[in-house]
């Protein structure tokens, strides 16, 4: 396994995934519950700033390796699921969006790993649409984390479901994208079986 500083980033960024969750299961009067979101919204956005930062550094230095393509994606995965989830918990997040967030991110990784077996990835690789679901995603989920009124005239709290909801389209319209792309092979691979 290679170690840089791409993959010690991804790495911190699995690491601050229990902090964004934890701080709200913290024992009473700890922290406020206006300093939990907070404090949960800051530790999200260092994270996220991580996985644009780990895939820039790995590009420029040339430091690409296939742990860290693996590892990035999981990395992405596991801070989005568990943001969703303590969203959920809280009932700042509809439980049918966070499912199908976290359903297709499943179907289109397994997908994605089945086609690269097959050596045709680059069938499914990230197109703009996911990039547009990704950048509503991380939007959504740090201004609901956070769910409150900024600078007195931004509620987090609307911006924040009307995001989500945008992301939840988003994600159907790109995992049948990416489906679409991946059917031809599908289905040739599916005639073999018979």
């Amino acid at each position: 396994m290679p170690f840089n500083i791409p993959i010690l980033l991804t790495w911190l960024r699995v690491a601050l995934i229990p902090l964004v969750v934890g701080v709200f299961y913290l024992p009473p009067g700890w922290l406020p519950l206006e300093d939990r979101n907070l404090a949960a919204t800051l530790v999200f956005i260092v994270a996220a700033i991580t996985d644009w930062f780990d895939g820039f550094l790995a590009r420029r230095w040339n430091q690409t390796s296939a742990f860290g393509a693996f590892l990035d994606p999981v990395a992405d995965k596991l801070m989005v699921a568990g943001a969703l989830l303590v969203l959920v918990q809280l009932d700042r997040c509809n439980a049918i969006l966070a499912f199908i967030i976290i359903g297709r991110e499943i179907t289109i990784s397994a997908l994605r790993e089945w086609m690269a077996q097959l050596g045709a990835s680059k069938s499914v690789a990230v197109n703009s649409i996911g990039k547009i679901k990704t950048a509503a995603q991380m939007t959504a989920i740090p201004a609901l984390l956070y769910y409150d009124v900024v600078l007195g005239a931004i509620d987090t709290r609307y911006w924040g479901e009307k995001l989500l909801w945008l992301a939840s389209v988003l994600t159907v319209w790109s995992m049948l994208y990416y489906l679409k792309k991946a059917w031809p092979l599908i289905k040739e691979k599916a005639g073999t079986l018979n």
